[in-house]
């Protein structure tokens, strides 16, 4: 069965329960929650998406994350993620949100951040391989690498949001 989830509108008010396929089909906006995890060194960790997923099989990620069930804030949709792919426990905190226009369709993405442990527990079924990048390297791999259309949104709006912090 797919997922529910709310369509919502330009401000992000919820209109309506939908399919994540509907919403996908017919370009309507929904929430997807997103995280930027860090370890305590600072590095970022990136990964590559399971061969058998259906959306962006095989390409490079720079945030953890999925749609926003029905009823979840984006914070709770975040650590249900973490949890689910990478076997992480905690609360990641919400930076930022933005109608993002890259990928399959628009949707309203949360983007976070967490510092979590070197050493996960990734989910095989939804990740097939990941690494430690420093900023500096996660730059270069970004050039080099296939990454998601989201990656490339979210980190480059990430690193905005960061650099206006300071």
């Amino acid at each position: 069965m797919d997922e529910l989830v709310e369509r919502v509108d330009g401000q992000d008010r919820v209109l309506g329960v939908v399919t994540r396929r509907q919403a996908t089909q017919e370009g309507w906006l929904h929430r997807i929650a997103s995280t930027v995890c860090r370890d305590e060194r600072g590095r970022i960790l990136v990964h590559r998406r399971s061969e058998q997923l259906s959306r962006f099989p095989g390409l490079h990620e720079v945030v953890v994350g999925g749609a926003v069930d029905v009823g979840e804030s984006y914070e709770q949709a975040a650590a249900r993620e973490l949890a689910e792919e990478l076997g992480i426990r905690g609360l990641p905190r919400l930076l930022f949100t933005f109608i993002n226009r890259s990928g399959l369709s628009p949707h309203w993405l949360g983007v976070h951040e967490a510092v979590v442990p070197d050493a996960v527990t990734a989910d095989p079924d939804e990740v097939a391989w990941y690494c430690w990048l420093t900023e500096s390297e996660l730059h270069s791999a970004l050039l080099e690498w296939r990454f998601t259309p989201d990656s490339h949104e979210a980190f480059s709006r990430y690193l905005a949001f960061r650099a206006a912090q300071t």
